[in-house]
C-alpha cells in the first residue's frame, strides 16, 4: 500500500490544477506585453499622418498659497488632467479576460509636449510615473502641481484687490496641424467649478474663465488654451489692523489742529504723534504688500498724512522761534534804552552794546544829551513816545504774521480733512465694489 500514496497525491494535485481558474494577472500580463511589444513612443500615435492629435485639457485650481507682489509671481496649487487617443494602444476586452482599463508607465508610451508658458518654477509637485489606458486608446493622465507662474499683480486697491492670473497651455514644438487642443469640460462647468477649492486661505477663488485660441508664429500656428484664474483676497483682517487704527491716528492728528498755534504743548503733542505715524509705519510695512509696479491706496494716503503732519510740525517750530526772536529783540531794546548813560564829555555807550557791536538809538542819546533840564524832560517824552510807537509797529507786524499763519494752519486743517474724507470715501468706494465682484 505504501508505494501507491505517491501516485494518489500526484493525481489529486492535477485534478486541484485543473479546477483552478487561470489566474487573472496572466491575463494583464499578456496585455501588457502585447500591447508594448512593438510600440514606438517616438512616433506621434496615429495610423494616418496628416490627422492631428487632440488632447483635451482640464485644470482643478485647489488653493493659492502665495501671492508675491514684488517678485510679481503667483503659487497655486493645480490639479491638471490631460486626455488623448493612442491609436496603437487599443485592444478587444472580450479577448483578455474582460479588461477594458489599464495602467502603464508613462516613460513607455507617447505623451503631448503640453507646457504653461506662465511657469517660473514648480515646486513640490509629486511625480505620478502612470497613466491609465482604456480598450479603445483613450489615455487618462493626471496629475498635481504646485505651481510658481508669473503674473501681473496690481496692489492699488489693496487690501480690497482682485487678481486675475492667466494659465496658458499649448505644445512646445508641435504646430496645430499636429497636436490640437480642446477642452475636457464645458466652459461653463470650469468657470463655476469650485469644489476642489480649499476656502479657508486669505484669497477666494471667484471664477476660472477660459479660452481656445491660435498662435501664429514665424515656426507656425500653435494651439493654446488659457484659464484666467481670477481671486480676490480677504480684508477683514487688514480692516481691522490697518485700516482702522490709520483712521484713528488721523483722527487724534487732526485734532491737534484745535490746539493753539503758539502753544509750545502743540509741539509736543505733535511729535508725540510723529512716532505714533513712524512706528505704525514701520508695522504696516511688514502687512502692505511691496509692488515695484503699483504703490497700495493706503501707504500714499499715508505718506501724504504724514507730510500734513511734517509741515504742520514745521510751521509751529517756525512760529515759536519768530516769538521767541521778537521777544528777545524787545527786551534787548529796553535794556539799552534804560542802561544809556552821559558824561562830562559827551554820551557815552553801554559796555555790553560795545561788546555786542550795538549803537545806541538816537532816541537814547538825546536823552541822555541834556540831564537836568526842562530839554531832557521833553527828550524823555520823545523817547518814550518812540519806543512805544516803536513797540506798537513790531505788534502789527507780529499781529500779522501770526495772522498768516493761522490762515496757513486753516488752510492745513481743511486740506487734512478733504484728505480723510477722500480716503474714507475711496475705501468704501473700494469695498462696495469688491463686495459686488
Amino acid at each position: 500500500m505504501a508505494p501507491l500514496w505517491p501516485l494518489v497525491l500526484v493525481a489529486t494535485s492535477g485534478i486541484l490544477a485543473i479546477d483552478t481558474p487561470h489566474p487573472r494577472s496572466s491575463a494583464l500580463h499578456h496585455l501588457t506585453k502585447q500591447l508594448l511589444q512593438k510600440y514606438h513612443k517616438e512616433v506621434r500615435p496615429v495610423h494616418n499622418w496628416t490627422q492631428a492629435t487632440t488632447v483635451y485639457l482640464d485644470v482643478f485650481v485647489r488653493a493659492v498659497l502665495d501671492v508675491d507682489a514684488q517678485n510679481q509671481k503667483l503659487k497655486t496649487s493645480v490639479w491638471y488632467r490631460e486626455v488623448w487617443d493612442d491609436e496603437f494602444l487599443s485592444w478587444n476586452s472580450s479577448m483578455f479576460d474582460e479588461i477594458r482599463e489599464i495602467s502603464l508607465p508613462l516613460s513607455a508610451v507617447w505623451a503631448p509636449d503640453i507646457i504653461i508658458n506662465e511657469f517660473v518654477d514648480i515646486e513640490r509637485s509629486p511625480d505620478l510615473p502612470y497613466v491609465y489606458v482604456n480598450s479603445s486608446g483613450t489615455i487618462k493622465h493626471s496629475k498635481p502641481i504646485q505651481l510658481v507662474s508669473a503674473c501681473s499683480l496690481d496692489t492699488y486697491a489693496f487690501p480690497f484687490d482682485i487678481q486675475n492670473c492667466s494659465l496658458t497651455f499649448n505644445s512646445i514644438l508641435h504646430t496645430v496641424e499636429d497636436v490640437d487642443l480642446a477642452f475636457l469640460r464645458s466652459r461653463e462647468d470650469i468657470t463655476h467649478d469650485q469644489k476642489a477649492f480649499l476656502n479657508d486661505s486669505e484669497w477666494e477663488l471667484l471664477s476660472v474663465s477660459s479660452t481656445y485660441n491660435i498662435l501664429q508664429s514665424s515656426a507656425g500656428n500653435f494651439a493654446q488654451i488659457q484659464f484666467n484664474v481670477v481671486i480676490r483676497r480677504r480684508p477683514l483682517v487688514y480692516v481691522v489692523n490697518l485700516l482702522i487704527p490709520s483712521i484713528f491716528l488721523m483722527l487724534v492728528d487732526l485734532g491737534s489742529f484745535y490746539l493753539p498755534p503758539t502753544c509750545h504743548a502743540r509741539i509736543v503733542f505733535k511729535s508725540s504723534v510723529l512716532v505714533g505715524y513712524t512706528v505704525f509705519r514701520v508695522n504696516m510695512s511688514d502687512e502692505v504688500p511691496k509692488s515695484t509696479v503699483s504703490t497700495p491706496l493706503i501707504g500714499a494716503f499715508f505718506t501724504v498724512c504724514m507730510a500734513f503732519l511734517v509741515l504742520s510740525l514745521s510751521k509751529s517750530i517756525l512760529l515759536v522761534k519768530f516769538l521767541h526772536d521778537e521777544q528777545c529783540s524787545r527786551r534787548q531794546w529796553t535794556l539799552l534804552c534804560l542802561r544809556g548813560d552821559t558824561d562830562e564829555e559827551g554820551p557815552r555807550m553801554d559796555p555790553w552794546a560795545q561788546l555786542a557791536g550795538i549803537t545806541e538809538p538816537p532816541i537814547c542819546q538825546e536823552h541822555q544829551a541834556q540831564p537836568g533840564t526842562l530839554r531832557e524832560v521833553w527828550s524823555q517824552l520823545q523817547s518814550i513816545s518812540s519806543y512805544l510807537q516803536t513797540q506798537d509797529q513790531a505788534d502789527r507786524q507780529e499781529a500779522e504774521w501770526l495772522a498768516l499763519l493761522e490762515r496757513f494752519d486753516r488752510l492745513l486743517f481743511q486740506s487734512y480733512l478733504v484728505v480723510l474724507g477722500f480716503y474714507t470715501i475711496t475705501l468704501c468706494s473700494l469695498w462696495v465694489l469688491w463686495s459686488g465682484s
